[in-house]
Order: C-alpha cells, then structure tokens, then sequence
C-alpha cells in the first residue's frame, strides 16, 4: 500500500498527462483498425482518452464542495480521472466505484491509482459496466460517465435510482454525436433535471432539479 502524499499525486497526475500527449499516435492506430469495420473498445486498448487537468480540477473541486462520498465512475482508462475522484473523496471519507471494460487498461489503472497512493478510497470493476454495476445498490453522490459514449443513457437509467436531490452528473464528451439519445433524455425531462454544458461545451453538469 502507498501512503498518501499530496506532492507524489500530483506528480503522477504530472507523469500521466504527459504521457497521454502521445494519444494522437495511439488513437490514429485505433482508427485504422475501424475502416472496414464499426469501432470498438478494443481498438484503443493502449490510448488514455482522458480529461483534462483541467477537467481533473474541476471534478476534484466539485466533489469537495458538494461533500460528495460516494462516486461511481464509467470509464477509468488509465485511471487519470479516478486519482482526481478518489484524491476528492479521500477529503471527505467516501470512495470511488470505477468501472473499466479492458482488463489491461484496469490493471494499468489500478497501478497508477496506487502509484498515487490513494488506492484504499477506490475499487475498480473490470467489464462491461452494465453487468458489473447491475447489483450496485448505494446512494449516488457523483456519477461520471466518460466511457463507451451509446452507454451513457441506458447506464444513466440503470442508476438512476440511486439519485438523490444532491446527486451531480458530469458527462463528458458531450460534443460527441454517440451522446445524442443521453442529451435529448436529460433535456427532455426538465422537469426531473437540471443542466448546463460547461468546459467550452466539452461536458454537461447534471442535477435534479429544486
């Protein structure tokens, strides 16, 4: 077990996002793969897809002020989104429920996640999120979709209830067309929702309305 420390989970974060700056190589190689065929997951197994710093502090920020404890999260990759989640919940003695498809990716994630040294305020569910959180059954505070973009609604509907009237949403990608049918669904029912697009209208921030 790594013991906490704030200067070694920046420097991770630091590592991370550095090494994502390749991305544009590994998403071309990705991309290729899916000429003759529609995309899969699979074909970005060594591409970190990742929020940004930016987005990191913000996700950190937001959890903090909203004293969020319990977090699920949809899509670790190589786990730079999850070490800002759980550096927040450590803050406020909750944890982070991650899910990740790839199995590589998972275990990359759950060593970087312990690298930082906040591995004891995450668990990360590897496979397809609609089996492996089908039995989730807990209140949630903060949920963050940032994995395969056509499961944001039906995963949104499957936890929905676990909302309460503090939960918060954040999805990113929303300039993504594969995040229509989740767009059009939170929009529609304004009367059970609020939201706003924020990042440059990258992601929406969703919570149930007053």
């Amino acid at each position: 077990m790594k013991i906490y420390n704030e200067e070694k989970v920046e420097r991770v974060l630091d590592t991370l996002h550095e090494d994502s700056k390749k991305d544009y190589l590994r998403i071309g190689k990705g991309l290729v793969k899916s000429i003759f065929r529609p995309m899969q997951p699979s074909d970005f197994e060594h591409a970190y897809l990742p929020i940004s710093k930016k987005q990191g502090e913000t996700l950190r920020d937001l959890i903090i002020e909203n004293e969020c404890k319990n977090v699920v999260e949809f899509g670790t990759s190589f786990g730079i989104s999850t070490i800002y989640l759980a550096d927040a919940v450590r803050k406020n003695g909750g944890k982070v429920i991650s899910t990740e498809l790839i199995e590589s990716k998972a275990k990359k994630a759950i060593r970087n996640v312990e690298e930082a040294g906040l591995i004891d305020f995450v668990e990360v569910k590897i496979g397809d999120a609609m089996k492996t959180l089908e039995n989730y059954a807990e209140p949630i505070d903060f949920l963050f979709l940032d994995g395969w973009k056509d499961l944001y609604l039906p995963l949104f509907q499957m936890l929905e209830p676990f909302f309460h009237a503090k939960t918060l949403i954040y999805a990113d990608n929303m300039d993504m067309s594969d995040t229509k049918y989740y767009n059009d669904y939170v929009v529609r029912k304004q009367s059970l929702y609020t939201s706003q697009m924020i990042e440059g209208g990258k992601a929406m921030l969703t919570s149930l309305a007053a």
